[in-house]
């Protein structure tokens, strides 16, 4: 969509805006609740105090002024574990018109030029759009287990690219 605006960094609101997206749509689709996105705004609020252009970035994916998307690099662990792709979402509004695939193409690229060895991510099974988009990219499944980080209990999967 030529009239979608794709950011690097923060804008003004974002975090609020991110954070009410996951809100709504893991509520609707998969009856989460508060503590989901609670989580996503305190750790998403952390993620931007500790903030380094040099090894985390941020993108939003805005059309008309309004965020409707986003994916995050967190850079913090990257020499033991990887980069961290994170916060990777988009609205109904923008969700199978190819904003996805610009937004992790970002992301790899950034990781990439970088000289990150390896990215990897968390999410849960059943969220089958994502995961399309992170094997088209090559990620694999490495890990799943039954567990309750996002405050409800699902089978989390852990997916990673080997960048080397």
């Amino acid at each position: 969509m030529s009239n979608v605006e794709i950011v690097k960094g923060y804008i003004p609101g974002s975090i609020g805006r991110v954070a009410e997206l996951h809100g709504i749509y893991y509520h609707e689709h998969w009856d989460f609740s508060l503590f989901f996105e609670a989580k996503v705004a305190t750790e998403l609020s952390e993620f931007f105090g500790r903030y380094d252009k040099k090894s985390d970035a941020f993108w939003t994916a805005s059309l008309k002024g309004r965020v409707e998307g986003s994916i995050t690099i967190d850079g913090i662990h990257t020499e033991k574990e990887g980069a961290h792709l994170r916060w990777f979402i988009i609205s109904d509004v923008l969700r199978g018109k190819g904003i996805g695939n610009q937004l992790i193409k970002e992301a790899l690229d950034f990781c990439r030029n970088e000289g990150y060895k390896r990215v990897y991510l968390w999410t849960f099974e059943g969220l089958k759009a994502a995961r399309h988009l992170y094997e088209k990219n090559s990620f694999e499944l490495v890990e799943q287990h039954e567990g309750i980080q996002w405050g409800t209990e699902v089978n989390e999967q852990r997916f990673e690219l080997l960048l080397e």
